[in-house]
């Protein structure tokens, strides 16, 4: 039968979810679900630069460890210093699912974003890592009943600080 032919539009390349406890809870998912190894980060200057929120220059830093789940990655993150949507969601809904990363079919981030303004859709965050990578948070919970990423790239190629296990 073979698999069904990929959708059009914005494919998912990463989930995510937020924690006060980054260690705890991948050690969790590595026992439960067995999902390993883990690239660990920790995103803050130099490597994490062109911080927004809500369009203002902001500092902040997080903690962040993302596994390849064949197609797709998963993210666990951690606010650590500084206002961020991570904290915001900690703050009102808890722990838990945080956002979906999703790209347009061509993979250009713009097109990504072009695509979320003509909807009438902002961004809430945005950063970027090293050189190569642009992540944008949208306000997409009051439409999509989720917060969607658009990204060029994920953490997951660059160099982590450890691996676990």
């Amino acid at each position: 039968m073979g698999k069904p032919p990929v959708p059009p539009g914005m494919r998912i390349t990463q989930v995510a979810v937020v924690v006060k406890d980054l260690r705890k809870t991948m050690e969790a998912y590595y026992k439960i679900l067995g999902w390993g190894p883990w690239s660990v980060y920790q995103h803050a200057p130099p490597v994490l630069h062109h911080t927004e929120v809500r369009g203002k220059p902001v500092p902040y830093t997080m903690l962040g460890a993302e596994v390849h789940c064949d197609p797709i990655d998963f993210e666990i993150l951690q606010p650590l210093e500084g206002p961020s949507i991570y904290k915001e969601h900690l703050e009102r809904r808890g722990e838990g699912l945080h956002h979906v990363a999703v790209v347009a079919p061509s993979e250009d981030v713009n097109e990504a974003l072009n695509n979320f303004k003509k909807n009438g859709i902002d961004v809430i965050m945005s950063g970027r890592l090293g050189e190569g990578i642009r992540f944008y948070y949208m306000d997409t919970d009051p439409v999509l009943k989720m917060t969607a990423e658009t990204v060029s790239g994920h953490a997951i190629s660059m160099n982590p600080i450890y691996t676990y296990p």
